[in-house]
Formats: C-alpha cells, sequence, structure tokens
C-alpha cells in the first residue's frame, strides 16, 4: 500500500447497480456535498463526516449497541427500550457491528484506494460480461477529486470503464483531475433558473452550468440526469429553456428521473428535519410530456424508469 495516497471518505456501497452508467456497475458512494436539495434521497451523503443512523423499527431491544458503545451515546432504559444519544455518538460504528437487528448504521469510513480498488475488482467478471464497470457517486464525488483520480487510475489500468456521477458544484480544477480518467459524466441538471435552483438546492446554477459547458467544449462523454420533481421543476417554460441548453452542448442522453419520497425514514434516523417535499411522484403521462418536450429541442432523452 501507498501511503502516500489520498484516502476517501465512503459512504456505502451499491453493485450490481443498472441505472449508473452502461452495463452492470458498482457504485461507490462518496460522503460530502455541496448543495441542499429540498428533496435529496441521499441525506446521509450531504455531511462531510461520518455519521450513525438509528432505524428505531429496526431495534430488537438486544443492548448489544449499548454494551460496545464507548462514549455512553447507546443505552437501554429501566423498561429495555433503545435510547440514542446522538450528541455524545462519535461514529465509531462499534454499534453497527454489533447491532443483532440491523437497526444500527455507519455512513462514513475512511478507505485506502488500495481497499477501493478491492472492493471494485469483486465484481471485474460482471463488467465484462455487460460492458459495465465503476462509477463513483455521492454526496459529491468530486469533493474528493484527488481520490477519485487515484481510484481511477488504478481501474484505467486495468481496462474498467469509469464514470462520475456530479452535480456539477464544484471548481473546474476538479473536473480536470478527474478528465483524464474518467470515460463517462453523470452531470445533474435540476434547474434552469438560477433564484430558483438556489431556493431549491441553496446554491445558484452558474458555476454548475459553465462546467457542463467546459466539459462539452472538451468532448466528454456526458449523460445529463433530471429529478422531475412536481411543483419544483416541471413548468413547461423550464422544461422549454432546459432543452435549448442541452440542445445546444455535446450531450449523449439524458434520464428524466421521476421524484419519490422513499428516503423519508433515511431522514428519520439520522435526526435529520425531512425537506422532501409533500407531493407525489410524476406519472408516466407527465414524464412522458417532459420527454417530448426536451426532444423537440434534439435532447435524446428517455424516462428514467425505463
Amino acid at each position: 500500500m501507498n501511503d502516500t495516497l489520498p484516502t476517501g471518505l465512503l459512504m456505502d456501497v451499491k453493485r450490481f447497480a443498472v441505472h449508473d452508467g452502461p452495463g452492470v456497475r458498482t457504485t461507490l458512494f462518496l460522503k460530502g456535498c455541496p448543495l441542499r436539495c429540498v428533496w435529496c434521497h441521499n441525506p446521509e451523503g450531504i455531511s462531510p463526516r461520518p455519521q450513525t443512523a438509528c432505524y428505531a423499527h429496526k431495534c430488537i431491544g438486544c443492548g448489544e449497541c449499548a454494551r460496545v458503545c464507548p462514549t455512553g451515546a447507546q443505552r437501554m432504559d429501566a423498561s429495555g427500550g433503545h435510547i440514542f444519544d446522538r450528541e455524545k455518538c462519535v461514529a465509531c460504528g462499534a454499534c453497527e457491528e454489533a447491532c443483532l437487528g440491523e437497526a444500527m448504521k455507519l455512513f462514513g469510513r475512511t478507505v485506502t484506494v488500495d481497499k477501493a480498488e478491492a472492493i471494485a475488482l469483486e465484481d471485474r467478471a460482471f463488467y465484462a460480461h455487460s460492458g459495465g464497470g465503476v462509477t463513483v457517486s455521492g454526496g459529491e464525488p468530486l469533493l474528493q477529486a484527488d481520490f477519485v483520480r487515484a481510484l481511477f487510475e488504478r481501474l484505467k489500468n486495468q481496462g474498467i470503464h469509469t464514470a462520475i456521477d456530479t452535480c456539477g458544484n464544484v471548481a473546474w480544477a476538479a473536473f480536470e483531475k478527474a478528465l483524464p480518467v474518467s470515460d463517462m459524466f453523470l452531470f445533474d441538471v435540476k434547474h434552469i433558473d438560477s433564484d430558483a435552483h438556489r431556493a431549491l438546492t441553496g446554491a445558484g446554477n452558474e458555476r454548475i452550468l459553465d462546467n457542463l459547458r467546459r466539459l462539452s467544449d472538451a468532448g466528454a462523454r456526458i449523460e445529463i440526469r433530471m429529478p422531475l420533481v412536481p411543483g419544483a421543476n416541471d413548468g413547461a417554460d423550464v422544461l422549454e429553456r432546459i432543452g435549448a441548453l442541452l440542445g445546444s452542448l455535446n450531450v449523449e442522453a439524458m434520464r428524466v428521473l421521476p421524484y419519490h419520497s422513499l428516503a423519508r425514514s433515511k431522514y428519520a434516523a439520522l435526526g435529520l428535519p425531512d425537506t422532501m417535499p409533500d407531493t407525489p411522484s410524476p406519472d408516466d403521462e407527465q414524464i412522458a410530456r417532459t420527454v417530448s418536450i426536451l426532444r423537440a429541442h434534439g435532447v435524446n432523452a428517455v424516462s428514467g424508469r425505463e
């Protein structure tokens, strides 16, 4: 192991992913994000620090977490009920390893490039047969651009396809580090109006769209991802403007992802306020209308349900 290589903060791993780039893929989720999207379905990826989640409905009252917790953050009351004091938690992961009901989950472990490479290579046979590879997502993986580059250099040397799922709100220098070793960018476009973007995500979109244009000019292979959130970014005027922009760029495809609120349990488990909009997921007709508007601008748009 080379101790001079950067380390990464790994949030989670998804194997056999089929919507994170071509073929069957392993997706490594890195922790930390510069945006605060109200509809975020990976709230465990927002903070750049490790976090412990408690899924109370899974607790079987075994008390193993209290036995191993070094700070007293986990304890059992007189009636055998579980109490989790987040203020005392240092996110060491001991409770996750001990929990018999799988109620405790640690999001965020420091990993070396060697370890991340080993995780990715476990599924190498599936990449070869499906034309797949490895995707890094988040959070925002390019907040850890040095780690991503070091990992992708290893994977590219072994002929493995690499992709980055990014919100785009990072310095262009981070993209410059990743470009030489990245086969594809899955790039989020959430709203075309900067003020609306700021209200919905906590940041304007000027840097995001500038990075998208620069990626396009660099000849990068780009697939756009857009979460379709009723009442937030599904207006015809918004979609027309997005279509006009993307139609002028070197974009391979666009995937319209229907909003869903299935992540509410994550907010509760992390002790975070639930900001997810109280709106139903768009139906097939709404998605088809969106796809039609975008295709009219020459954008190869498809439903995220496909």
